[in-house]
């Protein structure tokens, strides 16, 4: 089967009105690495075009939203400026970073451990084996402020959401749910299965960069002890602890 080119895959590529203020590129219709690479390269490129009137672009799974004044652009001219981008020769680069993640899977912190492995009919070291042992990829940030979809999760953890949903979740709560795993940056509801902890603020409205992650970034978990986790959250609430990260190329 012959691969298709760059070109082809472009024409794929749906541009779709969000009100008068805003256009989705649509680039396919499921969540996947190519896609998503497909949506933060275009992103990369609109912010160096930095075309007039656009305000921000924000990525999906499988699209990006573009924001736009329309006093200044209309949307058929930003669309013909954006076909432009997907088929100019020169591909801005776009940069992510590698989070080493500390997470606590012992019992007082992962509440659905034991049942997850129940039902993956694996043991809890193998669930967190799996689960530390994937560099796991940001797709896009949302529900709340700083909340990371991150996949893709190995086959053997695959469940779906919880049949109880929980009220209140604590922030810092690793969580699994279909082939994705997230961390709560802050306290929701949710209705993911409970498999750890992390001390480290994802979100906080007094940093320069509110979130902590951001799409194409990647993420390890690494496990540390219940009393490392208490030394890491003393830390991190009194400002002296920088997770560790690393720049890397999409």
């Amino acid at each position: 089967m012959t691969e298709r080119t760059d070109k082809e895959k472009d024409m794929d590529v749906r541009f779709l009105p969000a009100g008068d203020t805003a256009m989705v590129v649509e680039f396919g219709d499921r969540i996947d690495r190519a896609l998503s690479t497909r949506v933060l390269a275009l992103g990369a490129k609109l912010r160096a075009a930095s075309l007039p009137g656009v305000i921000e672009s924000v990525p999906t799974y499988r699209s990006l939203m573009v924001r736009y004044d329309p006093l200044q652009v209309d949307g058929a001219s930003l669309e013909r400026q954006l076909e432009g981008l997907l088929h100019g020769d020169a591909a801005a680069g776009t940069e992510a970073r590698l989070w080493h993640v500390p997470a606590c899977y012992e019992a007082s912190h992962a509440p659905d451990l034991a049942d997850v492995a129940q039902r993956t009919g694996l043991t809890t070291q193998e669930v967190v084996a799996m689960h530390t042992g994937t560099q796991f990829h940001i797709y896009m940030i949302g529900f709340v402020p700083g909340y990371p979809y991150m996949g893709d999760l190995p086959a053997a953890l695959v469940l779906p959401r919880r049949a109880d949903p929980r009220v209140r979740v604590p922030a810092g709560s690793i969580a699994i749910a279909s082939n994705m795993t997230a961390i709560y940056p802050i306290e929701s509801p949710g209705g993911w299965h409970l498999i750890g902890t992390t001390p480290v603020r994802l979100f906080d409205a007094q940093r320069e960069r509110p979130a902590l992650f951001g799409p194409g970034d990647k993420v390890r978990f690494e496990p540390v002890s219940a009393s490392e986790f208490e030394d890491i959250r003393r830390a991190s609430a009194d400002g002296s602890y920088v997770l560790s990260s690393w720049s890397i190329a999409q």
